[in-house]
C-alpha cells in the first residue's frame, strides 16, 4: 500500500538554491510513495527568485506546480495557498534552503503506511543519518520550545519546529492555520494534539546553514513562538468555522466529565455487542470500550478518518459509514446487537422513523436502543442550528416515536436539569451560539457536584433519556402491529 504524496515548497529570496531544492524532491522515489506532487510557492521574493522559478515553470510544464504571492506574507501563509491545490493523500512541507534532504520523505510514509497515523513529523535529534552541528543557542532554544509545546499538547515530542510535518491532507484541510509566519509550526502542532491526532516521530537527516549562508529564523521568533503556543492553548480554534457543528464538537472536547457522567448514566444497560451512530470523533465511544464487538459509525468524512485512526490496534472497535436512515447501509447488521446508541442523533434527521426501524432490525430480540434527545422546542436556538439539529422532543413525542417503530418503551427521563437555566440564558437570552471558555471549565469542574444535585433539581432536563427494547420472540407478533 503507498500513499500520494503532495510536497508543499515555501519560497522567499532562494535564488541560488531552489532550483536544486525544486531537483532533489522531483527526484523521490519509493514504493511507499504512489505518486508525488511538488507545489511551489513563491512567497513576494524580489533577489531574482520569483523569474528563475517562472522559467523552470515554463520550461518543465507538469513538473511542479507554480503559484506566487504578490508580496511576502510569510510562512504560513505559503502553506496556506499551497494546501488549497494539494491533492495527495498525505501533504508534508519542504522547505527550498536544502537543510533537510527529501530522500528522508519515504521514511515519513512508513506510519502512514503501517501504523495508520493522521501526522508524522521529522525529528532531527532522534538517531539518523548525520546532521549538522551548529548553534548551540538554537538547540537549547529549540529544547526550550519543544519542552514547552509537550507540556501543553501532553506529546512526547522530540522536535516541534521541525520543518518536515506531514499531515493527512483532509485532516490539514480541516484545521484552520492562522499564523502567517513561522508561528504556524506550534499552532499546527497544538491544533493537532487537541483534535487527538495520531502522531508520529521518524529520525531525519539534517543539514543547517549558517546566518552567513542565508538562515532566515531569528531569536524574535523564539519569542514570538512561545506566545503563539500561549494563544493556541487558550483558544480552541481547530475546526474549519464553515463545518457543521464543529464548535459543538469543540465544546464537548473540553468537558470529559460531562462526557463522563452521560456515559455512566447509560452504561448499566449497555450490552457486549454495541452500535454507536453518528460517534463523532469518539467522545463516548472511549467510554464504553472495550467490548465484544464496537462499532462507531458516522458519515462526516473527518470523523470517520479519526476514529479509524484511534481503532488502530484495537480488533473490537469496528468503524464504519453509515446512514441512518438508509435501509440498504443495515442490511448486512441484521441482528448482530444488542445495544444501539444515538446520542443526540434524532434531531437531525428528517426521517427519524427510518433510522429508528433501521436500528430495529440492527438488534437481536431483546436487545435494547439507548436514545438522548434534547428537550422542548421552546429552547430551539443558535446552537441547535449549528449543530444541524432542528427539532427537540417531549417525553411523549420520543415516547410515541419509539413506540410507533415497534419498540417497547423501558423508561424516558429527564438528564441534565443543572444546565437548563443557564442553556437557556445563554442561548435563547444571549443568542450566542455557543459556550465560553470559562462556562465550560467551570462546569467540567463542578460536574462532581452537579450530578448530586440532578435529582432534587425541580425543573426539567436539557436532555431526554429514553431506553427501548425490541421486544422478544413471544411479543414479535405484536411489536409488528406496533409498527404498522
Amino acid at each position: 500500500m503507498a500513499e500520494e504524496l503532495s510536497v508543499i515548497m515555501p519560497v522567499h529570496n532562494e535564488r541560488f538554491l531552489v532550483r536544486e531544492a525544486i531537483r532533489r524532491v522531483l527526484a523521490v522515489e519509493s514504493p511507499l510513495i504512489e505518486r508525488l506532487e511538488l507545489i511551489v510557492v513563491d512567497d513576494g521574493s524580489t533577489d531574482g527568485t520569483r523569474e528563475l522559478l517562472r522559467k523552470l515553470a515554463a520550461e518543465s510544464p507538469g513538473a511542479f506546480r507554480y503559484l506566487e504571492h504578490d508580496e511576502n506574507r510569510g510562512k504560513g501563509a505559503a502553506v496556506r495557498t499551497g494546501l488549497a491545490h494539494a491533492t495527495g493523500s498525505v501533504t508534508v512541507i519542504n522547505d527550498a534552503d536544502l537543510e533537510y534532504d527529501p530522500q528522508d520523505l519515504p521514511r515519513l510514509m512508513v506510519p502512514f503506511v503501517e501504523q495508520g497515523a493522521d501526522a508524522v513529523f521529522g525529528s532531527r535529534f532522534l538517531v539518523s543519518g548525520y546532521s549538522r552541528i551548529l548553534y548551540f543557542r538554537h538547540s537549547l532554544a529549540n529544547g526550550l520550545l519543544t519542552f514547552l509545546a509537550s507540556l501543553i499538547t501532553d506529546l512526547n515530542l522530540s522536535d516541534m519546529e521541525t520543518c518536515y510535518k506531514a499531515v493527512r491532507t483532509d485532516l490539514f484541510k480541516s484545521i484552520p492555520i492562522r499564523s502567517d509566519d513561522f508561528r504556524m509550526e506550534p499552532e499546527l502542532t497544538i491544533k493537532l494534539a487537541k483534535r487527538r491526532a495520531r502522531v508520529f516521530e521518524v529520525p531525519i537527516s539534517y543539514a543547517g546553514r549558517t546566518y552567513a549562508e542565508g538562515k532566515k529564523i531569528r531569536a524574535k521568533d523564539a519569542f514570538l513562538a512561545v506566545v503563539a503556543m500561549l494563544h493556541w492553548w487558550l483558544a480552541d480554534d481547530i475546526y474549519d468555522p464553515d463545518r457543521v457543528g464543529s464548535t459543538v464538537l469543540t465544546d464537548l472536547t473540553q468537558i470529559p466529565r460531562f462526557n463522563r457522567w452521560m456515559a455512566d448514566t447509560l452504561r448499566s444497560r449497555l450490552g457486549a455487542r454495541v452500535l454507536e451512530l453518528g460517534a463523532g470523533i469518539g467522545n463516548l465511544t472511549r467510554e464504553f470500550i472495550p467490548r465484544d464487538l464496537y462499532t462507531a459509525s458516522d458519515l462526516d468524512p473527518d470523523h470517520l478518518r479519526y476514529l479509524k485512526s484511534f481503532a488502530e490496534g484495537t480488533p473490537y472497535l469496528e468503524v464504519r459509514p453509515l446512514d441512518p436512515a438508509n435501509e440498504a447501509d443495515f442490511a448486512p447488521l441484521k441482528e448482530r446487537y444488542d445495544t444501539v446508541l444515538c446520542i443526540n442523533l434524532l434531531e437531525q434527521l428528517t426521517h427519524p422513523d427510518r433510522c429508528l426501524r433501521n436500528v430495529r432490525s440492527a438488534l437481536v430480540p431483546g436487545g435494547a436502543v439507548l436514545v438522548l434527545v434534547q428537550r422542548d422546542s421552546r429552547f430551539l436556538s443558535v446552537p441547535d442550528s449549528l449543530a444541524g439539529k432542528f427539532r427537540r422532543y417531549t417525553p411523549n413525542s420520543l415516547r410515541e416515536l419509539l413506540e410507533a417503530q415497534g419498540f417497547k418503551v423501558c423508561q424516558v427521563r429527564d438528564f441534565n436539569r443543572i444546565a437548563t437555566p443557564v442553556w437557556w440564558f445563554n442561548s435563547v437570552v444571549l443568542r450566542r451560539g455557543h459556550f465560553g471558555r470559562i462556562q465550560l471549565k467551570g462546569f467540567n469542574l463542578m460536574t462532581w457536584l452537579f450530578r448530586r444535585l440532578e435529582r432534587a433539581l425541580p425543573w426539567r432536563g436539557v436532555s431526554l433519556v429514553a431506553v427501548a427494547e425490541r421486544p422478544a420472540e413471544g411479543d414479535s407478533e405484536a411489536a409488528s402491529d406496533g409498527a404498522r
